[in-house]
């Protein structure tokens, strides 16, 4: 594939961003605050519902899910159904919370609930999780398109990532997450239209019609869902399944950037159908990811390909392969940076509108005019930062510091499910002084354990290390605590 048609797809598709961005943000004087936070609250949930789809997958999501076929089946349906729980759980007893308080930033919750210090935490926590989370995924994007247009060009990938980081900047900084439910509607047409139809020219290719693909599919080994019979296995139904319930209240519930969307809807009932519906859709769509990982495999074992030395790479190899149609290749390309733009544009929201207003306390320091030009300067740092995180990345890591970064999510959300947990299911008011040291050591005493349960009983522990962050939080918020005679719904 040419560099210059990557170039002229990403140019296509970028311009369609600036004039989705445009449209969005014209009605709104193209800079207004309450637009830019919480989308004044007029979105429509079925519009935001098909945006979140396009929202939970990620450049990472849209390479790997199709090359994880072969090692673990479609044991990944166990995780998302899982997710649909969660959504529900999130719907029922997290959303009316926030809409009661009538929250711009989540984390506001633990202001009221247990203090400025607490409040403080959790946004911190946020920042470091998810500046650092969507500056690997994006480094992954920039890797590829590195590969097929800037090393071909001579162009150095700090041009690259800076040059990518401006783009996204650029059509974010005006709408924020009323611009952001758009492009996400936009990018969840374009991930399942090029899916499909990747599928569409693959199964072509392999003389396999729309009619016989199920069966087609159906016969070959590696579509395995359900494991029920080794409790020990990491791809046990019950670990899978409670992971999917926990991880989507953790990284969706508890997610500034996740929950803005959300709360863009004009109530919490519109909201609460928006996140139930974008459970069961997800379902489907990973599914669709997955029957192009068997055509993958197919394909390889049809043209005697080698298969990759990491699965991550099969898409793309095939994709990109002389004997595939092109257009299969321009489809990957186009799914691959809507994911990317889409995923990088929502982090640089979502870590504008935490800083600005959970630590810069900027709705209760300046004006509206003010807050604007903070807002702004916050959304250009962030921009920056997340440029040199990504930067460094490139010229330090190795699969291992990535694996560890990744490592670091589970850690992170830890504390943030612990307080939220806490705050909601007891009664009890923290010493909010506390907190913080008890979001530091929680991490740390979930590291030793999971390092003494890997050296003295050979136990892997895997997506449970999230829940034993969380139970250690929320154990060091009991330890110090005291009880009130109040419910947690008088701080609900």
């Amino acid at each position: 594939m040419s560099p210059i048609t990557v170039i002229i797809t990403v140019a296509c598709y970028f311009a369609l961003l600036l004039g989705v961005s445009w449209l969005s943000s014209r009605g709104s004087r193209g800079a207004d605050n309450a637009s830019f936070f919480t989308g004044s609250r007029k979105a429509p949930w079925p519009v935001v519902a098909f945006a979140m789809i396009g929202a939970a997958i990620s450049g990472v999501t849209f390479i790997s899910v199709p090359g994880m076929v072969a090692a673990k089946s479609y044991s990944y349906l166990q995780m998302v159904l899982g997710f649909i729980v969660g959504y529900a759980v999130i719907s029922m007893v997290l959303v009316p919370v926030f809409y009661r308080q009538g929250l711009v930033s989540i984390y506001g919750y633990l202001d009221s609930r247990f203090g400025k210090a607490s409040y403080r935490s959790g946004a911190w926590i946020f920042f470091i999780s998810k500046m650092l989370g969507a500056s690997v995924r994006f480094f992954v994007v920039c890797a590829v398109l590195q590969i097929l247009v800037f090393t071909p060009l001579g162009i150095p990938f700090a041009v690259n990532v800076m040059l990518t980081i401006a783009l996204i900047w650029l059509y974010t900084v005006r709408g924020g997450v009323k611009t952001l439910i758009w492009t996400d509607s936009l990018k969840s047409f374009f991930l399942i239209g090029s899916v499909v139809l990747c599928i569409v020219f693959i199964a072509s290719y392999l003389g396999i019609g729309i009619a016989d693909l199920p069966s087609a599919i159906a016969a070959h080994p590696g579509t395995r869902i359900w494991h029920f019979d080794d409790p020990m296995s990491g791809l046990y139904f019950w670990k899978q399944f409670a992971a999917g319930v926990f991880m989507a209240i953790a990284t969706n519930g508890l997610d500034q950037d996740m929950m803005q969307r959300n709360m863009a809807c004009r109530d919490s009932a519109s909201s609460r159908k928006n996140m139930i519906l974008s459970g069961v859709m997800q379902f489907f769509v990973v599914g669709l990811f997955l029957l192009l990982g068997t055509l993958l495999l197919l394909f390889c074992e049809h043209s005697s390909l080698a298969m990759p030395e990491k699965s991550d790479e099969l898409f793309g190899l095939v994709a990109t392969h002389p004997a595939i149609p092109p257009v299969v290749g321009v489809l990957f390309v186009l799914g691959l940076i809507s994911a990317a733009y889409s995923a990088a544009g929502s982090a640089l929201t979502s870590l504008t509108t935490s800083f600005t207003v959970d630590i810069l306390d900027g709705q209760k320091r300046y004006d509206d005019d003010s807050l604007r030009r903070v807002r702004r300067r916050v959304h250009l740092c962030m921009s920056a930062i997340m440029g040199l995180v990504i930067i460094a990345f490139y010229y330090a890591s190795n699969s291992d510091a990535i694996s560890a970064v990744y490592m670091l999510a589970s850690y992170t959300y830890g504390p943030i499910l612990g307080l939220f947990s806490f705050g909601l299911f007891t009664n009890r008011r923290v010493r909010d002084a506390a907190v913080p040291v008890i979001c530091v050591v929680a991490p740390v005493l979930s590291w030793c354990i999971q390092w003494a349960l890997s050296n003295y009983t050979g136990y892997q522990t895997g997506f449970e290390l999230l829940l034993l962050n969380a139970a250690v939080t929320a154990a060091g918020l009991g330890i110090c605590s005291i009880k009130v005679a109040q419910t947690s719904a008088d701080y609900a």
